[in-house]
């Protein structure tokens, strides 16, 4: 059992109090949904670290002298604050107040994104590093007052998640909006500074990744939601994005009530597509992605009727969204892949 004492906290409200690791729930309304799925103080605290096998992870550690190797205590340097959501970590018989601990700087943005070796020598500072997850080199970065998700990626990784956002904002679909800027990715905040809060999937499905266990999940609490998953999904679909998990996709709720208000932006594309290679099959007549789909909408009937009102990308769509990247690509064979798919998933609504 974990040894720690305190407050789970929404900006100021005590949602649970923690006593040697053991959580007793003070507002439920305010729970983060992990918690209320499991319970699991320690497990909850994890998932808020960042990567600890990111090369620059390390560096930064160094840098802000982080001896310990675990994830949790990593997590407690920032009282487990980050960027998109209110929830933190009150330590037992702490005076911090969310103002205390939400982050106003960020001093190692280039040594999380490039390790920096300028950024390695700067004075301790409270950083929202500690708390970004995922596997590639990326940063938080404080530009006017917004912070911007900052990403490294080779060329085809970049043109993979500028171009699916393109094509999902062309198809009406609620995207995160990246932007080239040299040789990264950026995205502005899409809680706007914790205006709302962001919580994967994960705290809802669990790691199960099965999307009729998905849209069942989201159907129960909204047809709405329901709508807004299928749309990642299908776009998933679309191009090939095999690593979508509960982690990389999720909802909005409100701070101040907790209820959900949305699905999240669909974010995190980079290794769709072409990213891991050009596949030998354009035709796309075994793709294991579209049978996923098919099965959906062959299992619920109310999944197959929101496909059929899915939008279809035409080839103009494709070219201007492929233009729109500015990175160099065999065109005809992203046009090919794309209206392939799009072929094989309409013959089966």
């Amino acid at each position: 059992m974990l040894d720690i004492s305190g407050n789970i906290m929404s900006r100021d409200a005590v949602a649970a109090i923690v006593t040697n690791g053991r959580m007793a729930v003070s507002d439920q309304a305010l729970l983060p949904l992990y918690l209320k799925k499991t319970g699991d103080i320690e497990s909850w605290l994890k998932g808020r670290a960042i990567d600890s096998h990111r090369t620059n992870s390390r560096l930064l550690k160094k840098a802000l002298r982080i001896s310990a190797a675990d994830d949790i205590a990593t997590v407690l340097k920032v009282n487990a604050a980050t960027i998109t959501d209110t929830y933190w970590f009150c330590p037992k018989d702490s005076d911090l107040k969310y103002e205390n601990v939400r982050f106003n700087e960020n001093l190692f943005d280039e040594l999380a994104l490039r390790g920096a070796p300028d950024s390695f020598n700067r004075p301790y500072s409270p950083t929202p590093e500690l708390t970004n997850i995922g596997s590639f080199e990326k940063c938080w970065r404080l530009v006017d007052g917004r912070w911007w998700m900052v990403k490294q990626g080779n060329d085809l990784e970049r043109f993979s998640e500028l171009f699916i956002c393109r094509l999902g904002q062309a198809l009406g679909f609620t995207m995160a909006d990246y932007m080239h800027e040299d040789s990264t990715v950026k995205s502005p905040d899409f809680t706007d500074g914790a205006t709302v809060n962001y919580e994967a999937a994960e705290g809802l499905v669990g790691d199960d990744e099965d999307y009729l266990f998905n849209f069942r999940v989201f159907y129960d609490l909204s047809t709405a939601l329901a709508e807004q998953y299928m749309q990642i999904v299908y776009l998933d679909t679309l191009c090939f994005n095999m690593d979508r998990h509960t982690k990389n996709y999720g909802v909005l709720r409100d701070v101040e009530t907790g209820a959900i208000l949305r699905m999240a932006p669909n974010y995190d594309n980079n290794i769709a597509l072409f990213a891991r290679g050009i596949p030998q099959d354009l035709n796309r007549a075994n793709d294991r992605l579209i049978s996923f789909f098919r099965e959906l909408t062959e299992q619920d009937r109310c999944a197959l009727s929101i496909a059929r009102l899915l939008p279809v990308p035409t080839v103009e769509m494709i070219d201007d969204c492929i233009k729109r990247t500015g990175i160099s690509i065999d065109s005809e064979a992203v046009r090919a892949f794309i209206i392939n798919g799009s072929n094989q998933i309409q013959s089966g609504l």
